[in-house]
């Protein structure tokens, strides 16, 4: 489990990304995908940060990780 505050479902998998934004910073997330994930489809997608510093590892990546297993491909970001 690491550092998240929640278990993996098996419905989904969860990949370490990073990406820098329009000031140059580099933003830590994660990308989550349903496993039946098919990338010659398109997909529905969502954006998640958490409000107030949260973190990717607490309650953005839960919401994240329950719209990938919907099939939404999901990133859920560290905003601070």
């Amino acid at each position: 489990m690491g550092n998240y505050i929640f278990e993996l479902s098996d419905k989904v998998t969860r990949k370490s990304v990073s990406y820098e934004n329009r000031f140059g910073i580099t933003i830590a997330a994660d990308l989550y995908l349903s496993k039946d994930f098919d990338a010659s489809k398109k997909h529905p997608a969502v954006i998640i940060g958490a409000p107030y510093g949260g973190v990717k590892k607490q309650g953005s990546g839960i919401y994240a990780q329950n719209m990938a297993e919907r099939g939404f491909v999901a990133l859920a970001f560290d905003p601070s």
